[in-house]
This record gives C-alpha cells, sequence and structure tokens, in this order.
C-alpha cells in the first residue's frame, strides 16, 4: 500500500520542524473556525480550556494523549494561528497554522518548530494523522483511530522502519 504523505521534516540545527499541509473542500472561515473554536477542535484534535486571545494561556489535551500549557502569540483571523507550547520549558515548541484560500478551497499548512531532531519524524506523522482527522471532521465523518493511522505513518516518515 502507498501511503501519501502530506508533510516533511525539516533539521534547523539540532531541532526539527515539521511541515504538513492539506486543501480542503470549504471556505476560509469554515477552516479557521475548525481549527481555532474549542467545540471544534475537540472533535478531531483536542480539548483546549483557557483564556482564547493573543498572550492568553491555555491547556490542551490531544487526542495524540499529549499534552500542556500554551500561551497565544498570534491571532491574524483568519490567516493565523501560532501557539507556544509549554512555554518557559524544555519542552517548548512553536505550533503554527496558515489558512490560504485557493481556487479548489482552503489550503492549511501546520509546522511545529524546535522539536528535539530525533522526535521530529514521530510528530510529522502524528500532524499528519491529525489532519486526516481534520478532513473527517469538515466532511461530517467522525475522527478516525489516532493511535491506528499514526502507527500506519510512522514508517514512511522514519525509513529506518520500513521493512
Amino acid at each position: 500500500m502507498t501511503i501519501t504523505l502530506l508533510g516533511e521534516v525539516r533539521r534547523v540545527g539540532d531541532t526539527g520542524t515539521v511541515h504538513v499541509e492539506d486543501v480542503y473542500a470549504t471556505d476560509i472561515e469554515d477552516l479557521w473556525g475548525a481549527v481555532t473554536d474549542p467545540d471544534r477542535l475537540a472533535r478531531w484534535i483536542a480539548r483546549v480550556h483557557g483564556d482564547l486571545r493573543v498572550g492568553g494561556t491555555i491547556h490542551a489535551e490531544f487526542t495524540s494523549t499529549a499534552e500542556g500549557p500554551g500561551r497565544i502569540e498570534v491571532c491574524d483571523a483568519p490567516h493565523r494561528l501560532l501557539v507556544t507550547m509549554h512555554p518557559g520549558t524544555p519542552e517548548e515548541t512553536q505550533l503554527e497554522a496558515l489558512l490560504t484560500e485557493e481556487d479548489r478551497g482552503t489550503r492549511l499548512v501546520v509546522e511545529e518548530f524546535g522539536l528535539p531532531w530525533d522526535k521530529a519524524p514521530d510528530h510529522a506523522a502524528g500532524w499528519q494523522a491529525h489532519l486526516d482527522d481534520l478532513r473527517a471532521h469538515l466532511e461530517g465523518r467522525p475522527a478516525g483511530d489516532w493511535l491506528a493511522r499514526w502507527k500506519e505513518l510512522i514508517p514512511s516518515y522514519r525509513p529506518e522502519l520500513r521493512s
């Protein structure tokens, strides 16, 4: 079975950056709502609680079981969201979502910066699994089995695991 990758991992010094993207058959306002509204986020990626404004502190519990505090750095509706996860700790990373209107719908680019290099491929597989769940949400279907999809994607992002 051939797997189409939606992303890649880039090395920046000793850290990794994950870049994933896809185009969704919806308008930019609907996609923005899917990536910022707590009720909609809970349907495909995470439960998010807290002060949902620039400078506000949040807590996110992802379907991947990752969780932790975050701070909203930029919220330029409906085009850009930037969140620092685990601010001020050794685990600090930044998540950025960029939305762009296209003829076929809306492109979503998600990047995660500042990851330990050896963990970046696992995060890339995880983000692709999340974007698959976003597609299901936008199409009115329930999210898939995130863990099963992540396990299926890992060998594609970590070539050393291919059989």
